[in-house]
């Protein structure tokens, strides 16, 4: 069956993952100040800093020389489908060391509307009555199952569709930080071909975001106190006295 792919890809970005493992790597870029967000590590998990008001685009690379299918969620939420996420769901496929760049919910074909950092009541998931997983991206990565040699095959019964072997449609301490629904943007992509090698996952990318200040709240982010410097007890001459 189909999956999708972004037009984006063919861009091959080069940006630093944060979040990684073996297969792929998952990396948060701000688009309103064009720069990649800092991770911040604590207790094995991955954090970043997202800014009210600012786009930003969730990008995954292909580590290797195979393609894999990334299905990625935002809030708890399936970019392209809309659905409630689970690893079974459409994804992006990338190319072998290819990148993808996804910079909002797709909408269609040609279309998705901006990933922006907002207030929890604001984000889509709240606003379609799922807020309890906003706050975290995730990427489930999948092998492609590889035929050895070409047999003919009857078609697939429906009660088998569920099946890992299935070809699946797929798209390419304050109150908490979510994504938003934003604008919507001309981004291409189209349906390609790809079989799962496994029913799960290979490989689950998660990366956590939130505000600064709850970050800090929280002792993921550890700001320096400044120090007064300590008085001296010969500074030098006699100064006049003010006034």
């Amino acid at each position: 069956m189909k999956r999708l792919m972004g037009g984006i890809l063919a861009l091959g970005l080069s940006l630093q993952a944060l979040a990684h493992g073996g297969m792929a790597e998952l990396s948060v870029y701000d688009r309103t100040e064009a720069r990649r967000l800092q991770v911040y590590w604590h207790q094995g998990r991955a954090y970043v800093v997202g800014k009210p008001g600012n786009e930003y685009q969730v990008v995954v690379r292909n580590k290797t020389g195979e393609e894999l299918l990334a299905v990625v969620s935002v809030d708890g939420v399936n970019v392209i489908t809309g659905e409630t996420a689970d690893p079974s769901q459409s994804g992006y496929v990338l190319g072998p060391r290819g990148s993808v760049a996804i910079q909002g919910w797709r909408k269609d074909l040609s279309r998705t509307a901006a990933f922006y950092f907002t207030s929890l009541s604001d984000s889509y998931a709240a606003r379609t009555g799922r807020a309890q997983d906003v706050g975290v991206i995730g990427v489930a990565v999948f092998r492609k199952r590889i035929v050895e040699a070409p047999i003919a095959r009857s078609e697939p019964h429906a009660d088998a569709a569920r099946g890992p072997r299935a070809a699946e449609r797929a798209a390419a301490e304050a109150p908490r930080l979510g994504t938003g629904h934003g604008r919507q943007e001309h981004s291409p992509a189209q349906f390609v071909e790809f079989e799962r090698a496994s029913h799960a996952p290979a490989q689950v990318l998660t990366l956590y975001y939130d505000s600064h200040a709850n970050l800090v709240a929280r002792g993921i982010i550890r700001e320096r106190v400044p120090v007064a410097p300590l008085p001296r007890p010969f500074p030098g001459f006699v100064p006049d006295p003010r006034g």
